[in-house]
């Protein structure tokens, strides 16, 4: 394991480090990185995967009809998705009552998105969503900091942000409402404004000085995950500090590989041959920080480099594979946790919808060809047991990825766009 606690990628954070301390438990280091393919900016190879048979639209809607249908069963009363119960004996640090006030925000919010997104015009899911933005509505503005270490606000409020700007598309006329949306979207901008790390970007943990502004070190996925969300918040036309992406896009750079491979964090950035660092720890990472990077205007982020990291996620799938469902962060190959898994392939179908129409089939094909054999019994995705957030999360970003692979040719989807 690294010096100082792995942090977490995605939405889901880090285990208890004393609990995995205790427990004696390490990710297998590698001799050498049999994933690894040397590669320059310019010049980005990779391994390709073997052609898939394409699933058919029905089969992709009765595996989204099946989703939709867990998320309805599983909202709460009160609108909200998750629970802190039941919990494991070592599962994730998480300090109440704030940690879980962020738990439930961020994975509501996500389901807002994802029914929005896939079945926002049916009645009933638009019931389910009409209770959901009304938890959010009340409960997003109280989300803060837990501690001074534990930041895991930042998920809420880049997940927010997302599910806010969905919540002004669906009923664009309401002009009250808006209005309320695009408060509680410049107020979660804000309160990104307030926890962006010393060194620009952000994270979840605050391990050095503890300070009120946090002291860092920013961690590159989670830095990935804020300013997609940011993206779509200035498109709507909320006011986004230039200097604060320009802080943001030179954290990520500075943890960048030649290839296109990327650091956990800038703790480990003078370490890119960690395994958690080389290509096979970075397929989920990579596929998020390429897109941010992409759509704040990095030129070195071509269809290229988008393709072969497509490629790799899916030739090279087993190494995520392998991390998927175990109860401990970190503990598989290439220091690989569970919740890189559905994280990384949603932010792969935003690859995707940045490169022409015409390259898109066979990275679509690949996705929903995993997805659909992936979906449980029950109608759900999940990675990593978190509480009870995590069917709910999974499920949620399992969506939102296979929405994206029925749209018809040419279509522009509701996320990253281009």
């Amino acid at each position: 394991m690294p010096d100082r606690p792995i942090r977490r990628t995605g939405l889901v954070f880090c285990c208890n480090v004393l609990a995995v301390a205790a427990l004696g438990i390490g990710a297998p280091l590698l001799a050498a990185d049999v994933d690894s393919t040397p590669a320059s900016p310019l010049a980005v190879t990779g391994p390709r995967p073997k052609p898939v048979e394409p699933r058919s639209a029905e089969a992709i809607n009765g595996s989204i009809r099946r989703g939709i249908d867990f998320l309805l069963a599983q909202q709460n009363e009160n609108g909200s998705f998750g629970s802190p119960f039941p919990a494991r004996t070592s599962d994730v640090y998480a300090p109440v009552p704030g940690a879980h006030h962020a738990f439930r925000a961020a994975v509501t919010a996500m389901c807002i998105s994802a029914l929005i997104e896939t079945g926002g015009g049916e009645a009933e899911v638009g019931k389910a969503i009409d209770r959901a933005e009304a938890w959010l509505f009340e409960h997003l503005p109280h989300v803060r900091r837990a501690t001074p270490m534990a930041m895991y606000n930042t998920w809420a409020h880049a997940y927010a942000i997302q599910a806010l700007v969905r919540m002004l598309r669906r009923r664009p006329d309401d002009k009250p409402r808006c209005e309320k949306i695009r408060r509680l979207i410049e107020h979660q901008v804000e309160m990104l404004n307030r926890y962006e790390c010393v060194d620009g970007g952000w994270a979840y943990y605050d391990m050095n000085a503890l300070t009120k502004k946090p002291s860092g070190p920013s961690m590159s996925s989670t830095t990935a995950t804020v300013l997609v969300a940011l993206k779509e918040a200035k498109r709507i036309g909320i006011d986004v500090s230039q200097r604060l992406i320009d802080r943001a896009t030179a954290s990520i750079r500075r943890q960048r590989n030649p290839d296109f491979s990327y650091a956990y964090g800038e703790y480990l950035k003078y370490q890119p041959r960690r395994p958690i660092n080389r290509p096979a720890g970075s397929l989920g990472r990579s596929q998020a920080c390429n897109v941010a990077m992409r759509l704040w205007g990095d030129e070195t982020v071509t269809d290229a480099v988008l393709s072969t990291w497509l490629d790799r996620l899916f030739a090279r799938n087993l190494w995520l594979e392998m991390g998927r469902k175990r109860p401990i962060p970190h503990e598989s190959w290439f220091q690989v946790a569970g919740y890189f898994f559905y994280y990384g392939h949603y932010y792969a179908a935003l690859c995707i919808e940045q490169l022409p129409v015409e390259q898109r089939g066979p990275h679509l094909d690949h996705l929903a060809h995993l997805l659909l054999r992936l979906q449980q019994k029950d109608g759900c995705w999940w990675d990593f047991p978190l509480y009870n957030y995590h069917r709910e999360y999974g499920t949620a970003l399992a969506l939102m990825s296979l929405g994206r692979c029925r749209k018809a040719p040419g279509e522009v989807g509701t996320g990253a766009g281009r």
